[in-house]
This record gives structure tokens, sequence and C-alpha cells, in this order.
């Protein structure tokens, strides 16, 4: 049994708990509260009044495929072969030797959800990870997250040097629509009892089409989202908005839709066309708004130990506090799939928590004193 007490912790599931304790029995959330009994033998941790949060949750990155300090070799995360590749796992990729791993936790990110790059219409499933364990099939939280679907600049550029299509945002939306009727037509088949030949692509979409997942859509541009969003429609199916660079634009619109936007990588220069319109006024516009919002890095174009930078200049730029948190803990959960294991201290979840010296999204000089992942202190400061 492992004791957390005195802290002041953030649920992100009620009220804050001043000089609270959290019991952890056998890596899950046995109790939260004030003047809980423990045994005497317990393992207990004393914070004097440091805040407790449950640890961050990334729900946007390419951590473990994209690797740090390496080209070629460690570049794992886009097939730029084929603008079709539903079938592509994160989970064959995933490296969990990678030294970004290792600065998550320290950096009080606990879950990563991770996978393909935007160089394909179609880039292959994501993962949600812990970021402790040499071996992938052990740190799974959930697989698969969300099917990865790309627009824009990124697919174009990739195929436009192939000279091979897709090298127009029409022919991206048409090859898109191509595959969905397909696995559509695949997918019902299947369900009716019907005998089909066994298609890989085809077969990867089906927890698509059984809105079992959703669509992950790298979308920066208006427009882009726009197109991501009447597809989707057209064979009703759920997706989540990723980068929503322009969203702030588009937020009226966008409040009528009601889908997830998981808004970054924002901090950093405009590195293409796509980007002119970046600003940390988009997660506030669109949480007041009326959407719910995740902020991500896109990792590793920041590094995942950024997470409360990016949080804490969302909040300078007017976005609630206590918004600003749940964007990195219960709403990326809950967006991810993976509210049911992480992203609050609730009972019965994984003991998943990180204990800072200092309010880390209000200030850059605070420290991690613990990280514990599945009731494991994994990282000390």
């Amino acid at each position: 049994m492992l004791v957390i007490k005195n802290g002041l912790i953030y649920t992100m599931a009620g009220e804050i708990i001043e000089n609270g304790t959290i019991i952890i029995e056998n890596g899950k959330i046995a109790a939260v509260g004030k003047d809980l009994e423990f045994p005497n033998d317990a393992r207990i941790i004393d914070v004097e009044g440091q805040m407790v949060t449950p640890g961050f949750v990334d729900a946007h990155c390419h951590i473990g495929l994209h690797e740090d300090a390496i080209r070629f070799e460690g570049q794992d995360y886009n097939e730029r072969t084929d603008p079709i590749t539903p079938e592509l796992r994160a989970i064959d990729a995933i490296n969990p030797m990678d030294l970004l791993f290792q600065e998550a936790r320290e950096g009080g990110v606990t879950t990563a959800v991770t996978g393909p790059g935007s160089a394909n219409v179609i880039g292959g499933q994501f993962a949600a990870v812990k970021t402790v364990g040499n071996r992938v099939d052990n740190m799974i939280i959930k697989f698969p997250t969300a099917m990865k679907i790309a627009f824009g600049e990124n697919p174009k550029f990739v195929y436009n040097e192939q000279k091979k299509s897709p090298v127009t945002r029409m022919a991206v939306a048409g090859l898109l629509r191509e595959t969905l009727f397909k696995a559509k037509e695949y997918n019902d088949k299947l369900n009716n009892g019907e005998k089909v030949d066994f298609n890989m692509k085809y077969d990867a979409l089906r927890p698509v089409m059984n809105k079992e997942i959703p669509l992950k859509s790298h979308a920066h541009r208006a427009d882009d989202i726009f197109t991501s969003l009447r597809i989707a429609k057209e064979f009703d199916l759920d997706i989540t908005l990723d980068h929503c660079t322009e969203g702030h634009l588009i937020a009226d619109e966008l409040a009528k839709e009601g889908k997830p936007a998981l808004v970054g990588p924002t901090f950093g220069s405009r590195t293409k066309f796509e980007l002119k319109n970046k600003s940390f006024d988009t997660p506030r516009v669109l949480n007041e708004a009326g959407l719910k919002i995740a902020i991500i890095t896109d990792a590793p174009v920041l590094p995942l130990q950024s997470l409360p930078m990016c949080v804490g200049l969302a909040v300078n730029a007017g976005l609630d506090e206590m918004e600003g948190f749940k964007a990195v803990t219960i709403n990326a959960a809950e967006i991810s799939g993976i509210a049911d294991r992480v992203g609050s201290l609730e009972v019965g979840k994984d003991a998943d928590i990180v204990v800072w010296d200092k309010n880390p999204i209000r200030t850059i000089d605070y420290k991690v004193m613990y990280t514990i992942i599945d009731g494991e202190v994994v990282y000390e400061g």
C-alpha cells in the first residue's frame, strides 16, 4: 500500500481537496479524501501541501515512432509509399527505450496517445500507452484508440514529390471517400453474415465503421477542418479535430458540430503556410464556444514535458485555469476513450499521479517531485 498525504489534490472529478490523502493498492486508487485511515505499515509520502494531480495525458503525439536524436533509422511514423495505409499499427513501431519516454514521465506526463504521422490520407491506428515500460504490449492502455487521417499540405507535399495522387485537396478527399465507401460495403457484408474476401485495409477500418473508434483528423486550415467534418457526416462516423489551428476563426460553426478539438502544437514558429493563423487564443475561443478541448504537443514537434508550458501559455491568453488542467487530464482522456483508466483521481482508476512543488501552468520554475504510474514511483525529483 502507498499513501500520499497532506496534498492539495486536484482530482479533476470534483472540488480541490486541501490536506487530502490518496490511498493506493494494487496499482489502483483505493480512496481519495480527507482524514482517511490507513495501516501503519503503509509506505507514506507526506507531500506537505504540494499540488497533486492526475498524470498528464498527451492526446496526440508520435513518441516512440519518431525517435529522439536519430534520423531515418528511428523514423517509423510515416509510410510514404502508399497514401492509404489503415492497416498500420502504432504498436508495431513504438520503441519504449526512446529517451522521450523517460523525459515525459520526469515531466509529469504519464500517458501518451501516439501513432502514425500525417504523410498519408489514412495513416493507421493510434494507441494509448503509459510512459513507463520496456515492452509496448505491457504499456498499452487501449489499442486502437483512433484511425489517423490527414488533410492539407502534408499529404499533398509527400505525393507531389513522387508525382502521384494525391497532389490536390480534391484528391485527398476523393481517396478518403473511395476507401471509406469500400470499407463500409465490406463491413456491412460482414455484419450481415455474408462472406467476403479478406482485405486487410478495409478490415482495419471496421472499428471506425462500427463507431468503436473515431477518425483522428489532422487538419490545420479551416477549409480542411470542414472537409473532414463533411466526410465524417457523409459516412456517419465519429471524428476528432486534431491540431484545429484555425479553429478560433470558425468557432461558431464548430460549436454546431460539437466535435472535440485537440489543439497544438502552438508554441514555436510557423513552419508552413497552413500555420499562419496559429494562436494561443484557440483553446480559449473553442472552450468558450462549448467545445471539449485538449492541448497537445505533437511530440517530438514539442517535447512531451513541455505540455504544462503549452497549457500555461493558453491560460495566459485567457483560457480558464481549471479548463487548462482538464485539457491535459480528464478531457484528453475522455476524447481518447481512456477515461475509465486515467485522467482523474477517482477510486478504481489507475494510480497515475504527479506531485508538483508549484502550479506547473502558472510558473516555469516548478519541479516534479514524484511521478507515480500504476501505483509505482517511477520518478522522484
